[in-house]
């Protein structure tokens, strides 16, 4: 259930990961009337993003000192930062009981992300999903949003991969598949950049144009953190993997730089499709 935000509070703090995503999403806040504050994660945050401050993962107390300082209770968390390996962060003192927390209930990435969120509110902060509040950063309405449309073939193809990603989404393994019939690539730990890598290079010397890609929502997912994403680079390399088109959902899936992946689409003659 997504919570109510107050307008009247339009304070907020923007984590930022890797990519282009941190970018339009810190522009659409503020296109929104919020008052960003910016922190990146060193390592993985783009550095023209020019953030306020930049924190090490693991090292956060510098931001925090900070929210608090400025009245800021509102966080979002946005942009790449794969599977963190917990071996490899070295947590200051605020951090540690956090970490224990993750730690504690940790069975998978999802799982993982809910543990993150639940100590932040107890410490008195509240995790926003950017998608609530700038809603122009996803599809708002079902449909198709090309001008190519899926035929009553590709239709069967979309049926099959919804349910696919579903069923490993649900056991958390990842939130991507492809599907040309039968299934063909799912997401595993890699990501769903490298998966589709292997599915250009299976395919690099097909003639045939066929098969779908889906990125969905994952059964019970924590919509306020690992948001699913597509992007310009997602249209060219399902262009690429001979595959005909894009199924994602409606509101909770990122698209970064729409205009440009709807313009790529069409370049490429590829579909996108938002199912609600």
């Amino acid at each position: 259930m997504k919570k109510k935000i107050n307008k009247s509070d339009k304070q907020i703090a923007l984590i930022a990961g890797a990519l282009d995503l941190p970018f339009f999403t810190r522009d659409a806040l503020r296109r929104a009337g919020w008052d960003v504050y910016v922190v990146g994660l060193k390592n993985f945050y783009d550095p023209r993003l020019k953030p306020d401050i930049a924190v090490r993962p693991g090292g956060g107390w510098p931001a925090i000192r900070e929210f608090r300082r400025r009245g800021i209770k509102k966080l979002t968390f946005v942009g790449a930062l794969g599977h963190p390996n917990l071996a490899d962060i070295r947590p200051d003192l605020w951090s540690i009981g956090l970490l224990f927390s993750i730690l504690r209930h940790q069975r998978g990435y999802d799982s993982m992300a809910v543990a993150f969120n639940k100590a932040l509110e107890k410490r008195g902060f509240e995790i926003v999903a950017a998608q609530d509040v700038a809603p122009e950063l996803t599809f708002q309405k079902a449909g198709v949003q090309t001008k190519a449309k899926p035929t009553s073939r590709d239709k069967h193809d979309i049926e099959r991969a919804i349910e696919v990603s579903h069923t490993i989404g649900a056991a958390d393994i990842g939130a991507s598949v492809v599907v040309d019939k039968q299934v063909i690539a799912v997401e595993a730990a890699e990501g769903t950049a490298k998966m589709l890598e292997r599915v250009v290079s299976m395919r690099k010397d097909r003639k045939r144009i066929s098969g779908v890609f889906a990125k969905m929502t994952k059964p019970g997912q924590d919509l306020r953190i690992d948001i699913p994403a597509i992007g310009v680079d997602t249209v060219n390399a399902v262009a690429d993997a001979k595959l005909r088109g894009i199924i994602v959902n409606t509101k909770t899936c990122f698209v970064v730089d729409k205009d440009a992946v709807i313009k790529q689409a069409n370049k490429r003659k590829i579909f996108i499709v938002a199912m609600d």
